[in-house]
């Protein structure tokens, strides 16, 4: 029971930032001070995670004194216990619908790029062009969540229906960790390719589908996935 409850620690929205930094430089010998000084996490919390991620196979700690250091040795599993672990469903979405045929344009034009990021097929497409879709969702970044809704609503001239949609905007699991290492591309804000990944994997239809051939693609590039 207390190898579950540390499994779960390693995966939730402050710990994982451990692990997601891990995957963006796999070959980094890591210490607690390096997400310590960016003010990441406590000091506290890395030292757990690394001591679960140690436990779980996923790192080999090195203890050298002032010299010791934590590496990633088993990225495959990581990725596969961390989709385990998640499912898409676990984020807030709220449904609405536009007549707009390009409403991705109209969401680049009116919201401030801060303000939120591009996932699921929406979000991979502008990377991997894979799986047609006109649906459109995104984490949106807000402490004024029913107002920046309502702003949002009139800005792109949303509708509520009884049932369905092609807008969805999500109020996120990972309130800070969702938003790591996005990225700009063609001058809209897309989560990172981990965030794609992981936010495919569980979701219908075609999302594992679409997660492995990102993957395939990215890595295809010498980028990580991360």
């Amino acid at each position: 029971m207390t190898i579950h409850i540390r499994y779960r620690n390693v995966f939730s929205d402050k710990a994982s930032v451990i692990a997601r930094c891990m995957l963006l430089e796999p070959k980094k010998e890591w210490v607690v001070r390096d997400f310590v000084k960016k003010k990441l996490i406590s000091i506290g919390l890395a030292q757990g995670v690394f001591a679960a991620m140690d436990k779980l196979g996923y790192v080999e700690r090195e203890k050298k004194g002032p010299d010791s250091y934590t590496i990633l040795t088993n990225k495959k599993k990581l990725l596969e216990d961390w989709v385990k672990e998640y499912d898409f469903g676990m984020n807030e979405i709220h449904t609405y619908y536009s007549s707009d045929r390009n409403v991705l344009s109209k969401i680049k034009k009116y919201l401030d790029k801060n303000s939120y990021a591009i996932t699921l097929h929406a979000g991979a497409n502008l990377i991997t062009s894979y799986v047609k879709s006109d649906d459109v969702y995104l984490y949106l970044r807000t402490d004024k969540w029913e107002k920046d809704i309502l702003d949002i609503r009139q800005k792109l001239d949303l509708k509520e229906l009884v049932k369905g949609g092609n807008v969805h905007i999500i109020r996120p699991f990972y309130k800070s960790s969702a938003y790591f290492n996005n990225q700009m591309i063609n001058g809209c804000p897309v989560v990172s390719n981990l965030q794609l990944y992981l936010d495919l994997y569980h979701y219908q239809p075609r999302g594992r589908e679409h997660a492995e051939y990102l993957k395939k693609t990215v890595e295809e590039k010498g980028k990580q996935l991360a």
